[in-house]
């Protein structure tokens, strides 16, 4: 008897379709975590900005920075003011940093976030100008959790 080595076109074919289910079910759970990975990652940013907004409330009320108008409530006039420093009571030289760089929105890949003031309705999505009081993302669609991103 005569036999080969190698595989016949059954074993090929077998081993093809394992392969095959096994590709489709990781696809899918690779898609899914890098979506995680990126809301993740927006949570961070919302709540980065957002501390440092209250950052900046706090020491415009405890007179420690040169204080905003008052019709602004001892919020920032924008996020780049929250980069740039605000002029320390007492000083003039020493500015307090309460971010070190506006971060960039995972989902559009841009530093723009969408603003409120403390007048805007919380749902707003249109910024009443005036000073920063919240922050959103301007990034459409919705989280694996069912609410949109703009709502977080």
């Amino acid at each position: 008897m005569n036999r080969r080595n190698g595989f016949t076109l059954l074993e090929l074919v077998v081993t093809a379709t394992v392969l095959l289910i096994l590709a489709s079910v990781t696809i899918p759970m690779v898609k899914n975590g890098i979506q995680r990975e990126k809301e993740i990652e927006l949570r961070r940013d919302l709540r980065e900005i957002r501390r440092a907004i209250d950052a900046y409330h706090l020491a415009a009320e405890q007179q420690k920075i040169k204080a905003p108008p008052p019709e602004d409530n001892f919020y920032p006039e924008s996020l780049e003011m929250l980069v740039d420093g605000v002029p320390a009571t007492g000083s003039t030289t020493r500015k307090i940093h309460f971010l070190r760089r506006i971060p960039v929105d995972p989902f559009t890949g841009k530093p723009e976030w969408g603003l409120r003031n403390s007048n805007d309705d919380p749902d707003s999505t249109s910024w009443g100008g005036g000073h920063v009081y919240d922050v959103y993302s301007l990034a459409q669609g919705t989280g694996m959790n069912g609410i949109p991103y703009r709502e977080w």
